[in-house]
């Protein structure tokens, strides 16, 4: 897809779901925002959102998390699944926050990127939430699964999808062209059951153009 046609689904996205730009992490705590997302790892915000308030409520910063007990965390998160590997990823995640940045999340990509846990996505989105900065586009699950679908990219791995949206998007759209995929892709074009027939972008999407009207 050229820069054209991926300028106008981004429009018509942006119209689509206005909602998107009050991202419930939007404006979060540093803090906050980096374990959320660390958590949301193969679960639903809904689940992230049933644990949080409990799990900061006893553990409010990274010095308190830092000295948790792992089982404690365990029973906490447990409805995010995986809860074991996330447990000791937080904990973890903090005792470095506090042993190498005071205690505070940083905010340039190569200091996230150092703290255990944290990959690219989870790094530009609090770095976007958070801090209001674009240095990436946060690539989930919705992200890839849509980018290739629509046409943005035909990599198989997050770091290539990246980089073509980096190519293909100005860079003040990049936070929000994930919040925008990520609206998309939970309420029309869903994984294994997109709904096409009312898709706002299905003239300008590859499957719709290659598999979807090929059979009709």
């Amino acid at each position: 897809m050229d820069r054209k046609a991926a300028r106008k689904v981004y429009q018509v996205l942006n119209e689509q779901y206005p909602e998107a730009s009050t991202h419930h992490r939007a404006g979060a705590p540093p803090f906050e925002s980096l374990i959320a997302t660390v958590l949301s790892a193969q679960t639903t915000d809904k689940s992230v959102d049933e644990v949080i308030g409990p799990l900061f409520a006893r553990y409010p910063d990274a010095p308190a998390l830092a000295e948790a007990r792992v089982e404690v965390v365990e029973q906490i998160i447990h409805k995010t699944g995986f809860y074991h590997m996330k447990a000791r990823r937080i904990i973890d995640a903090s005792r470095m926050l506090v042993e190498e940045f005071g205690g505070d999340v940083p905010d340039t990509m190569d200091c996230l990127l150092r703290i255990p846990g944290v990959g690219r996505k989870t790094a530009n989105i609090v770095l976007y939430h958070s801090f209001g900065k674009q240095e990436g586009i946060a690539v989930d699950t919705h992200v890839l699964r849509l980018s290739q679908l629509v046409g943005f990219s035909d990599k198989n791995d997050a770091a290539g999808v990246e980089q073509d949206l980096l190519a293909l998007f100005r860079k003040d759209e990049w936070g929000k062209l994930t919040d925008l995929m990520i609206s998309h892709g939970r309420k029309i074009c869903i994984a294994r059951r997109p709904r096409c027939t009312i898709c706002p972008i299905k003239q300008l999407c590859h499957y719709h153009r290659e598999f979807v009207l090929s059979v009709v």
